[in-house]
């Protein structure tokens, strides 16, 4: 650098060798011998260097203040465009996730349709995107009145990240929150069982049964505070039948309108046909199965709704119990009915708990009622992870045979093997979706049009 300010530093080099020797004759001779030869070279190096690198470190200086500056600067722009950056990446992320969804043709008839792909099931960002688009609109199967039948009864339970807690107050009604404590994000309930009052377990805030804050302790001297408007975050809930519903996305309303409502648009035109086909609130509730599986929520789904084509390749003791060439499927607005007539085999108890006739209704997205024999289990199919499911099976019995303990033994172990079965298909083809050489499958026409409509359904959320 000729011209720079570190060039001209350099350009004192030169008088410093030509009167070096002047210098240290000075040092010397002024001190009277008490400044050695060393100690001289050592100032005259020393001041040299002090010479040469304080251009070198007003240069730096300037860089690292010029730096400082530009980098305070980005800093004032990203604060001020923060949201303008964050909706930049939220845009893009939908972007490629609805470019994943336009892979998949809805309007293709089966025969000629492929299987949505592989990253539906598999894709982090698309699973993110599916929670709420279709987990968090409309009425979501979460529990039974069984489990909320007296007054201060509750139960809690997750729906993607949504924590929700569902009570019965002291004058019968039901309701449903966010168990999330307005302090300061606690839980402030988990499990299930009785309750006259929900004290979170961090600090101490109490709330009523009907959300309402009732004690926020220690809070003197606290300003702008309304604790009218500090109680639970309300949810719709709602029944059917037996089961108890939440939905996310609508605005609060009054039970009955809610109880009224609720049937047509969670089942549409099929809930008459359930109700007369014995799912009803009149079934006994037995106990309740979980499963953690490790595939994507829909591998499950795909594998309920393929018409019975696994059932004699993966379940044969199911199979000898059902006639499968009597094996219909019928599809409604949002419900597909899978249906079988019950057939002779070697296990009298597989008769007996199967019955004439075996009925398997999916609702979508996520939710099974199986009625078969005096039988009836549902399975909530709740999305954990890309490739992380729980499965959570409830059962019930005609109420005549609540109290058959060894015919209920019995029957829970038949089933109890079924379930096994398929979580082993379910986590292997999961880690088919994960390998390179699977994008897309085919359906099979005659028997998977269930689940051909549950990826239309899917596809037209999705694309909303």
């Amino acid at each position: 650098m000729e011209n720079g300010v570190v060039g001209k530093g350099y350009g004192l080099w030169p008088c410093l060798l030509i009167y070096k020797d002047l210098v240290l004759m000075f040092l010397v001779g002024t001190s009277g011998g008490q400044v050695s030869v060393s100690l001289a070279m050592t100032i005259i190096t020393a001041t040299t260097m002090a010479v040469l690198l304080k251009p070198m470190i007003t240069a730096h200086r300037l860089l690292l203040f010029q730096t400082q500056k530009h980098t305070s600067i980005i800093a004032k722009q990203q604060k001020q465009h923060g949201s303008l950056l964050v909706a930049s990446s939220v845009h893009q992320s939908d972007n490629y996730c609805k470019n994943l969804v336009d892979e998949f043709d809805p309007n293709i008839p089966i025969e000629k349709a492929l299987t949505p792909p592989s990253s539906w099931y598999t894709d982090p960002s698309f699973f993110d995107f599916e929670l709420h688009r279709v987990f968090y609109k409309g009425w979501q199967a979460v529990g039974y009145t069984e489990q909320i039948k007296n007054p201060h009864d509750f139960f809690t339970g997750r729906l993607g990240n949504v924590e929700f807690l569902v009570c019965r107050d002291d004058d019968g009604k039901i309701h449903a929150f966010h168990n999330v404590c307005r302090h300061h994000a606690s839980l402030v309930a988990s499990g299930n069982g009785q309750k006259s009052c929900f004290v979170c377990p961090y600090h101490g805030w109490t709330y009523g049964l009907d959300g309402a804050l009732l004690k926020a302790t220690r809070i003197t001297g606290i300003q702008n505070f309304d604790v009218n408007e500090f109680g639970l975050k309300p949810l719709n809930v709602a029944t059917w039948g037996p089961f108890v519903l939440i939905n996310l996305d609508k605005e609060i309303l009054p039970q009955q309108e809610a109880d009224n409502t609720v049937g047509s648009e969670w089942l549409g035109s099929c809930s008459e046909f359930l109700g007369a086909n014995g799912v009803d609130s009149s079934l006994s509730y037995l106990c309740r199965r979980v499963y953690d599986i490790e595939c994507n929520w829909k591998v499950f789904c795909d594998n309920y709704l393929d018409g019975g084509y696994h059932v004699p390749y993966a379940h044969k003791g199911l199979a000898s119990g059902l006639k499968l060439n009597s094996y219909s499927t019928k599809t409604y607005e949002k419900v597909s009915i899978q249906s079988c007539d019950g057939g002779s085999t070697e296990s009298e108890d597989d008769i007996d708990r199967l019955g004439s006739k075996a009925l398997y209704a999916f609702i979508y997205p996520n939710f099974m009622i199986n009625r078969y024999g005096p039988w009836m289990d549902t399975n909530l199919v709740l999305p954990l992870g890309p490739r992380k499911c729980q499965v959570i099976f409830d059962y019930f019995i005609e109420a005549h045979l609540k109290d058959d303990k060894d015919f209920i033994e019995r029957s829970l172990v038949d089933s109890e093997r079924v379930q096994i079965e398929d979580i082993v298909l379910c986590e292997g083809v999961q880690r088919g979706l994960e390998t390179p050489a699977y994008c897309s499958g085919r359906y099979a026409p005659t028997v998977e049009n269930a689940m051909h409509h549950f990826h239309q359904l899917l596809h037209h959320v999705l694309k909303e």
